[in-house]
C-alpha cells in the first residue's frame, strides 16, 4: 500500500539559510522514512487535487493563508502548527491571522520546554514539545593563548546583535579575547553597525552569512557561543553548540531557558551588554566556571539527538493519522 502523503509548509526555503528552513528540511527527511512528503513554501487551492492527508506548517502568521486554505478544502484532515519564537512571544498576542492559525490547528508544536506557557491555557492541551536536533561533533582543542567568542545569527532586532557588539567594545582592552560574528545583515543599518563595531574593536570580526557547514566548523573551533536573542522559539544554533561540546552564554528568555534548563549558570539579562561582558570576562579568567558551563551543556546534549526528535515528531503524526 502506498504511504500516506503529508505536506510540510515553511515560508522560508533554502535561500533563506535560517533556522526555519533547517527545521523544515530536517523534518521532511525524518518523515520520508514512513510517508510521502511535499515540502513547499505555501499550500493553495491548486494543491487540493493531491492526496495530502495531513499538513505540518511552520509559523502561525506567515503560514496562515496555507493553513486556512487547507482546512477549507479538507475540514477533517489534521493540521500541525509548529510555533516559532516570533509566533509565541510576539505575533499571537495581537495578530489576527496568527490567532486564527492557533484555532484551526489540531496540534501545536513548541520547540522548547517552556513554550506552552506563552499560550492561552485553553490551547495547552493540544501542545506537544519537540526538541530539535543535530548530529554530534567533537570539539577541537581550544586555543590556550586566547578565548574565541562566537555569535551566530542573522543581524536583525530579534537576535539583538547590538548587545553582543556593545559587550565586545567594552572588552576592547582585552587582547586575549577574540569576537567573531556570523550572520547576514538583513537591513543596511545592521551592516553599518557591524562595520562601526569593527572600527571600534579591532578584535571583533563580522564574517557575514556563511554556509551551514562552514558555520558548524567554526563552532568546533570557538571557545564559547553567545546567544543574545530577545525572543526565540528554540534556537537551533544553541542545540548545535550543545551537540558540539561548546558552552553557551545566553540571554535569560524562555526560549533559551527551555533548552538549557533553569539551573544553567551561563545566563545574562536580555539586552544587558555590561552583564554579558562580565560573563565573557569571567569565562576567560575562571577555569572552574568555564568547565562548569561545559559540563552542564554536555549533560543536556543527548536530549537533542536526531533519534529523539524523529520519535517525537513521528508520534504526533501517527496519532493524528490514527
Amino acid at each position: 500500500m502506498k504511504p500516506a502523503a503529508l505536506v510540510l509548509v515553511t515560508p522560508a526555503l533554502a535561500d533563506a539559510n535560517n533556522g526555519n528552513w533547517q527545521t523544515a528540511q530536517r523534518w521532511a527527511r525524518m518523515l520520508r522514512r514512513a510517508y510521502r512528503v511535499h515540502l513547499q513554501a505555501r499550500w493553495s487551492a491548486e494543491d487540493a487535487g493531491r492526496d495530502d492527508a495531513l499538513m505540518i506548517a511552520l509559523h502561525a502568521r506567515r503560514s496562515a493563508e496555507s493553513i486556512a486554505t487547507f482546512k477549507a478544502a479538507y475540514p477533517h484532515r489534521p493540521v500541525v502548527l509548529a510555533l516559532t519564537g516570533t509566533d509565541l512571544y510576539r505575533d499571537i498576542a495581537s495578530d489576527a491571522a496568527a490567532q486564527r492559525s492557533l484555532a484551526l490547528a489540531d496540534r501545536l508544536i513548541v520547540l522548547n520546554s517552556l513554550g506552552a506557557q506563552a499560550l492561552p491555557e485553553a490551547l495547552r492541551p493540544k501542545v506537544s514539545v519537540v526538541l530539535q536536533s543535530c548530529s554530534a561533533r567533537a570539539p577541537r582543542p581550544r586555543p590556550q593563548q586566547h578565548t574565541r567568542v562566537l555569535m551566530v545569527g542573522h543581524l536583525r532586532a530579534e537576535k539583538d546583535p547590538a548587545t553582543y557588539q556593545r559587550a565586545a567594545v567594552q572588552l576592547a582592552h582585552r587582547s586575549d579575547l577574540l569576537f567573531d560574528h556570523i550572520g547576514a545583515a538583513l537591513e543596511p543599518a545592521w551592516a553599518k553597525a557591524a562595520e562601526l563595531c569593527m572600527a571600534r574593536q579591532p578584535r571583533y570580526r563580522w564574517l557575514g552569512g556563511l554556509p551551514h557547514g562552514a558555520t558548524r566548523e567554526r563552532m568546533t573551533r570557538a571557545s564559547v557561543l553567545v546567544h543574545a536573542s530577545r525572543l526565540e522559539g528554540g534556537a537551533h544554533v544553541v542545540i548545535e553548540a550543545l551537540r558540539s561540546g561548546l558552552p553557551v552564554l545566553a540571554s535569560r528568555i524562555d526560549g533559551n531557558v527551555g533548552l538549557l534548563g533553569s539551573d544553567y549558570d551561563g545566563y545574562f539579562p536580555a539586552g544587558d551588554a555590561t552583564a554579558l561582558a562580565g560573563l565573557v570576562g569571567r569565562f576567560a579568567d575562571d577555569t572552574d566556571f568555564a568547565q562548569r558551563l561545559t559540563t552542564q551543556c554536555t549533560a543536556r546534549a543527548d536530549r537533542f539527538s536526531p533519534e529523539a526528535e524523529a520519535a517525537a515528531l513521528g508520534t504526533i503524526v501517527s496519532e493524528l493519522l490514527g
